[in-house]
């Protein structure tokens, strides 16, 4: 949906299962309409959408996307953004760290990055303006060295200069927001930071990162660096990697206790990755790849002060349980960022893709009545802070 302050709000649709367009396609169809009409019926409503390789390519024959731009102004939608970081398989099996892969320094990651960019051109997103996020680069579990590092940012550049012929061509102006995530290439902040000067200094031409990179703030991923939301998106915004498009979503958090590890070790399951990230007293982040990896290091959990666990669960939930908690706090604090300056950031969207895997207790019997009331709860909260439905 349109928000003041020239926001918008939409949910992921990575939610839904979808590889192959058909079933992405139903997933909006049977849900996304369903949301839809709870919380925005009879006006214009912006789609979040989730495309992998094989759905972007079947989508891109151009029948089959005459048909689904028709769908679209049928169903008065419009896409704003779309979600390219995984590339493959998301739902049904195991995607643990394959999510990143193949990451930047492989071809394919670039072919399919400006393959969803010549699609969101074509859908014609609002105002002629639009995002499509992807991972880090990299994910520091590969390895990669020096020289595959090197074309990971020849290929981020590439992607760039594909968005400026794009916004030449059609004037659309895209741009690609990198979303930092934990063991990623690009992680935090000061790496973030980092990764923009380097792809700067290599720039085939002045202007290319400034105009079509940026970042894809998510907050739950920052939540686990430990960050304060308003330090970070300023220095984002400030440092030269400017934040454009907020993905609203929540982490666990607990006091390693033995009743609360004890849970934690229940919430592990093996589909996605749930890095975890602990804070010593000294203020020191310890990381761990996933759930299991922590439990292994059960004496070293009991001395830290706290446990951030990369778990995806429903905004609206501010604790799971008396031992475990969310990092809501952390996305509230961005929303207060958000209302006081939208700068460029235009997109929020809500991401909470585990809806198969979480609990029964935090999960609807209707994945559509779960996002309605994740969108209930963001509308109420931005509505504090000014921003409101148009």
């Amino acid at each position: 949906m349109k928000l003041t302050s020239g926001l918008s709000l939409a949910y992921c649709t990575n939610v839904h299962r979808g590889e192959g367009w058909v079933e992405t396609f139903a997933g909006l169809r049977d849900h996304a309409l369903r949301v839809r009409d709870r919380v925005s019926p009879g006006k214009t409503y912006v789609l979040g959408l989730r495309l992998g390789d094989l759905a972007a390519k079947e989508l891109a024959v151009p029948a089959t996307l005459a048909a689904f731009r028709a769908w679209l102004d049928q169903e008065n939608c419009v896409v704003a953004g779309i979600n390219g970081f995984p590339f493959g398989p998301f739902h049904g099996q195991a995607v643990k760290d394959n999510v990143f892969a193949p990451d930047w320094c492989e071809a394919p990651r670039l072919e399919y990055t400006n393959r969803l960019f010549d699609l969101l051109a074509a859908f014609g997103p609002p105002d002629k303006v639009g995002t499509v996020s992807t991972l880090p680069g990299s994910f520091k579990g590969f390895g990669r060295n020096a020289d595959e590092l090197k074309v990971m940012r020849r290929n981020l550049l590439a992607c760039a200069e594909h968005l400026a012929r794009l916004r030449d061509r059609t004037g659309t102006h895209l741009r690609l927001a990198l979303e930092p995530e934990p063991i990623g290439h690009a992680e935090n902040t000061p790496e973030a930071l980092r990764l923009f000067e380097q792809l700067r200094a290599e720039e085939p031409a002045k202007g290319l990162v400034d105009a079509h990179l940026g970042i894809a703030y998510d907050t739950c991923h920052f939540a686990l660096q430990y960050e304060e939301a308003h330090e970070a998106i300023a220095r984002l915004n400030t440092g030269g990697a400017p934040v454009l498009k907020f993905h609203l979503s929540s982490a666990l958090k607990l006091k390693p206790t033995e009743v609360a590890l004890a849970r934690l070790a229940k919430m592990h399951e093996p589909t996605y990755l749930h890095q975890t990230m602990g804070r010593a007293k000294d203020g020191s982040i310890v990381r761990f790849k996933d759930i299991p990896f922590a439990m292994a290091a059960i004496d070293q959990l009991r001395a830290l002060e706290e446990l951030r666990v990369h778990f995806h669960v429903p905004v609206n939930a501010d604790h799971l349980s008396d031992e475990l908690s969310t990092t809501n706090d952390h996305l509230k604090a961005a929303l207060d960022v958000i209302a006081k300056a939208p700068g460029a950031c235009r997109e929020l969207e809500i991401e909470t893709y585990t809806w198969e895997v979480l609990p029964p207790e935090l999960r609807a019997a209707d994945v559509a009545d779960m996002i309605a009331e994740e969108y209930r709860w963001t509308l109420a909260e931005l509505a504090k802070r000014g921003v409101k439905p148009l």
